[in-house]
């Protein structure tokens, strides 16, 4: 699998995310900072100075430099601050940001922001994922990802502010960037990032993706795989940790939500996804998304 793979891009394309500033800034002196409670995956990127960050049940901490990037995938309980201590990050307390100040020598930029990943598909990838990715700035698997933060740091030196609306586009680049590199390279992760690495199973999501109106069946899934119907089952489920019916839900509950994007009208999305009754379609739709699917149609017209 590559970069250029089209299943890589596709499971891209499928992470239906969200991203949201919510300051950027400058601490100073004694401080910690943290987003923990709020139920939401966050990112934070040090455009100035130098921090540590402390996550709880891990021994060692982490130190983020002008440059690095921390992309928090789960509600973890965390710190950052200028102390290289867990105990010491504690004790400080939580300060109002500073504005941004390019010529200062002392305390830590920060753009820092949430992720919110929709329902679905998002759910099979993202839950496979480490919890925290630290993206270092002299990485040089992440050459692009890297000149997108060079961007970043641009716009937060714009005077008299930066704009929080292209900060927000900038970062969610960025993350879809660290992303890709995950799904290629981290060999550990499960969902459909494990099946795009094992080529018969690679094969099937293609064949899935391009007919999702077909009567799938366990014997056809497990025919293209050249896989007894037993050995396919027991095996997709160890690689993705889900069953081959619900990603085949999934990816047609996908192509769906994307038919509607293009004002086709309920009847035809559900034939479309392989759903003879409008009523079946409904019922799926409602589960995988928590929308009626004519509400869903309304609303991305």
């Amino acid at each position: 699998m590559n970069s250029s793979s089209a299943l890589v891009d596709w499971l891209l394309s499928s992470l239906e995310l969200n991203t949201r500033l919510f300051h950027v800034g400058r601490y100073c002196g004694d401080w910690h900072a943290s987003t923990h409670g709020l139920a939401s995956a966050s990112f934070h990127l040090v455009v100035q100075g130098q921090c540590w960050l402390h996550i709880d049940g891990e021994p060692t901490p982490q130190s983020l430099n002008n440059g690095d990037a921390v992309f928090l995938l789960r509600d973890l309980e965390f710190q950052l601050s200028g102390e290289a201590t867990a105990v010491a990050a504690q004790a400080r307390p939580r300060r109002p940001m500073l504005a941004l100040d390019s010529a200062a020598d002392d305390g830590v930029g920060l753009v820092c922001g949430f992720f919110h990943f929709h329902s679905g598909l998002s759910a099979l990838i993202v839950d496979t994922l480490p919890a925290w990715i630290i993206l270092r700035a002299g990485d040089p698997s992440l050459t692009a990802a890297r000149q997108l933060f060079e961007l970043i740091l641009q716009e937060c030196e714009r005077t008299p502010a930066p704009s929080c609306a292209l900060l927000e586009r900038l970062c969610h680049l960025l993350f879809l960037y660290v992303l890709r590199q995950q799904v290629i390279d981290n060999t550990e992760l499960g969902g459909l990032a494990a099946l795009a690495r094992q080529p018969s199973f690679a094969n099937l999501l293609e064949q899935l993706i391009a007919r999702p109106a077909d009567a799938w069946t366990l014997e056809s899934m497990a025919a293209c795989t050249g896989l007894s119907r037993s050995a396919f089952f027991k095996r997709f489920t160890e690689l993705c940790g889900q069953s081959p019916g619900h990603v085949l839900l999934m990816i047609r509950m996908r192509h769906g939500c994307q038919l509607f994007k293009q004002d086709q009208t309920v009847a035809d999305v559900a034939l479309a996804v392989g759903y003879q009754s409008v009523a079946a379609f409904t019922r799926a739709f409602h589960k995988v998304t928590g929308q009626q699917p004519g509400a869903y149609r309304k609303a991305q017209a």
